[in-house]
């Protein structure tokens, strides 16, 4: 499904910083893989690069074979919204949306049929139907997070990329967003998670070790 080959990214200011070096990594359906490592060590750059959203300096990005950043903007953002369901540490809900509204965001983007039915199962299953009117504001940090991943998943993604997605959570609502991944993992999905705890990589399926900008071991198969 996503393959990353050879990839490197270097951020260029008073001093060039090579976020990325010469990364190996393949994801295919089903898998559920963290990357573990320290913050500054490339994580977010990594996920990013994968995503579509930010172009490499070196290497391929590869979706079922087909160059990613060959596409125009136009069309690696509709292989987002069709195909990709994005997690944050910080949620990046729209504070005007309800939460019922930021889950169908996603629709603005391309036409869902079951839209609004999928986003009531969704809010359902995470425990938010009576919060579904909220703005964020109004809305804990886990009841937000949980918010943005029922976004993430109302298309039905066939990839889920998350950026340390427990990092705001106690322990309940981080065990709600582990147990959803898992799932969606379970049903044949893909999920490539970053963090920097322990306890949450090894909630995965496989995990991947990272610093300065490297994988460290067990990147190579999906």
């Amino acid at each position: 499904m996503l393959e990353l080959r050879d990839v490197g990214k270097t951020y260029r200011g008073a001093r060039a910083v090579e976020a990325l070096r010469g990364i190996a990594l393949a994801v295919g359906p089903g898998a559920f893989v963290a990357l573990q490592g320290p913050s500054g060590c490339g994580k977010t750059t990594l996920l990013l690069v994968a995503g579509g959203l930010l172009a490499p300096d070196a290497g391929r990005v590869t979706w079922d074979g087909e160059d990613v950043y060959a596409r125009s903007p136009d069309a690696r953002a509709r292989l987002r919204a069709a195909a990709v369901g994005f997690v944050f540490q910080q949620f990046h809900l729209v504070p005007y949306l309800t939460a019922r509204e930021n889950v169908l965001a996603p629709v603005l983007a391309a036409p869902l049929p079951d839209a609004g039915a999928r986003a009531d199962a969704l809010l359902s299953r995470f425990g938010l139907a009576d919060r579904a009117g909220h703005v964020p504001a109004a809305l804990s940090t886990g009841e937000r997070q949980r918010t943005a991943l029922a976004r993430a998943l109302l298309r039905r993604p066939r990839l889920v990329l998350a950026d340390e997605p427990t990092g705001n959570l106690d322990a309940a609502s981080a065990a709600v967003v582990l147990d959803a991944l898992a799932e969606f993992a379970r049903e044949g999905g893909a999920v490539l998670l970053v963090t920097h705890d322990a306890a949450v990589a090894g909630r995965a399926s496989r995990v991947i070790r990272m610093a300065g900008g490297r994988l460290l071991e067990g990147a190579a198969g999906a």
